[in-house]
């Protein structure tokens, strides 16, 4: 699947039904017919949307943990907290479930924001907090994460 685009801000239902805006369900075409999983974030308050091609490639690496390691068992646990199968109906719109909206305090404005290979869907207020929160520090994280070495460079 072709890496994600996009930042988009929607509303949810009182049922907690939201609308896929026309530019990510055109990209999510190729995964439609084969569902989706919604699950809990690991980092933050939000909720991710994994194409079940993604989710796959994903549990394929937590299927080599040792399940008799006492860590690795609270990790897939937790990890596993709350997900969901999910699909997204003939009009394009996809249900969170109740306790998912309640994890992730989805209220009726939220965003949809691609991260590569998945959607991450948050309430739009704790999104731009997210967001004010890691600007001053988006230059070393940058640095940090994506910099190299200049002894790398010449090697």
């Amino acid at each position: 699947m072709n890496p994600l685009i996009g930042t988009y801000e929607c509303k949810v239902d009182a049922k907690g039904r939201l609308m896929l805006p026309a530019a990510i369900k055109k990209q999510l075409l190729p995964a439609l017919q084969n569902g989706f999983v919604l699950k809990r974030a690991v980092f933050q308050s939000c909720l991710e949307l994994y194409p079940m091609s993604e989710w796959d490639v994903l549990m394929q690496k937590m299927n080599k943990l040792n399940r008799f390691k006492k860590k690795n068992n609270d990790f897939i646990r937790r990890f596993t907290a709350g997900l969901k199968m999910v699909e997204i109906d003939a009009a394009g719109r996809l249900l969170i479930p109740k306790d998912l909206v309640a994890f992730s305090g989805i209220s009726k404005e939220i965003v949809i924001s691609s991260a590569i290979n998945i959607i991450e869907i948050w309430d739009k207020d704790k999104y731009e907090q997210a967001i004010d929160d890691a600007t001053g520090d988006f230059a070393d994280l940058a640095e940090e994460v994506m910099g190299q070495d200049d002894d790398d460079e010449l090697s």
